[in-house]
This record gives structure tokens, sequence and C-alpha cells, in this order.
């Protein structure tokens, strides 16, 4: 699979919070939010967390807890938002996944190329 390349958008990350406090990003800032993205991207231990958390975790779709050891994240602020990129070889729906577990859907996809 190819890798590539999600720039994101963070309005407000200091209210960015995922709807489950047992899944959401609890950080200060755009480095600990990309340390807490790209460790939920890395492993699956997020995602099998929140399995757990399901009432029929067998039934849950097992490619979302796939995981990329390579994945990069960084974020900044600009403008008053965050901007983050990250570098991946997942899908964009396990990306979404673990965005909208970390902080819902307070973020925007801004532009995706081949990395």
């Amino acid at each position: 699979m190819p890798r590539n390349r999600y720039y994101l958008s963070i309005a407000d990350l200091g209210h960015a919070r995922g709807e489950d406090p047992r899944f959401s990003y609890a950080g200060a800032g755009p480095n600990d939010f990309a340390g807490a993205l790209q460790q939920a991207l890395r492993n699956d231990e997020l995602f099998q967390r929140w399995r757990a958390a399901q009432p029929d975790p067998d039934a849950v779709d097992a490619s979302l807890g796939n995981t990329d050891p390579a994945a990069e994240v960084t974020a900044k602020v600009a403008d008053l938002r965050t901007d983050v990129e990250l570098t991946t070889d997942l899908p964009m729906s396990v990306v979404r996944h673990r965005l909208f577990l970390l902080i819902g859907g307070g973020w925007q996809l801004r532009d995706m190329r081949v990395a």
C-alpha cells in the first residue's frame, strides 16, 4: 500500500475531545497531540481498548485495528488553528476512526498526497 501524507487542521485543539473520555485526547498542545496520534497509529492499544468496550467486540471490523509502525505525525499552531501533517500507509478509514476516538469531529482534512 502506498504511503500517503495527510494534511489536517484542528480549529480548537484546546477543546477538541472525543465523545468518550476513556479514549479521548487529554494533552495540552500540538506536540502532545502529535505524539498521541502517532502512538494510536503505530500500535493497536487505543483500538483494542475501544473494541473491548463495545457491546459485541467480536463484531467490530478488525481492519480498523491495522497499524503502521512507521507512521509519523507533526503538529504546529498556525493562524489560531493547529495544522497536522501525518504520513502513513494506513487507509483514511483507520486514520478517521483514531481521530474520532481522540478528538471527535473537531478536525478537517485539508489535503492528501502520495508521500
